[in-house]
């Protein structure tokens, strides 16, 4: 079996562990936990949109589902790696330079952590698939595809 098969083999088990956590989360931001509601509103006043927690935490909910429909079907996987790349690169964010913190409910940092890991799985993605990454932004006119010469 050659290695690039093994690389998009590989891509399972990191999409089944993205929608894995972000779907296991859902129970807390869908049903208003006090601890996802605390969290979405600690984000909220911090970014002066305290009135806003709510909708904030379902739309984050609503765009974890997506990613983690289109991260385990292996024709939408690149996109569904590529959306939790960005969720994930902004809860990374957040935890490190606003309020909330890298262990907010001194839990030994297990949010945190598993945003980290999920960064990971998603970077691993994107990397094997880099090739149908580069030609769909060639597709959308933000870049050129590998290999392909630029135009004098």
């Amino acid at each position: 079996m050659s290695t690039n098969r093994l690389l998009h083999l590989a891509t399972w088990p990191a999409a089944l562990w993205i929608a894995y956590i972000f779907l296991y989360y859902e129970q807390y931001k869908l049903t208003g936990h006090p601890g996802s509601v605390w969290l979405f509103q600690t984000l909220a006043d911090w970014l002066w949109i305290s009135a806003y927690e709510k909708p904030f935490r379902l739309t984050v909910a609503i765009m974890e589902i997506v990613a983690s429909v289109l991260v385990v079907i292996p024709r939408t996987r690149m996109v569904g790696a590529g959306l939790t790349f960005g969720i994930i690169t902004g809860a990374i964010f957040f935890h490190v330079a606003s309020p909330v913190g890298i262990d907010p409910f001194d839990d030994g940092a297990a949010l945190f952590k598993e945003a980290v890991s999920l960064w990971f799985a998603s970077a691993f993605i994107l990397w094997v698939l880099r090739a149908e990454v580069f030609a769909l932004l060639a597709s959308l006119g933000l870049g050129r595809a590998p290999g392909a010469q630029a135009a004098r």
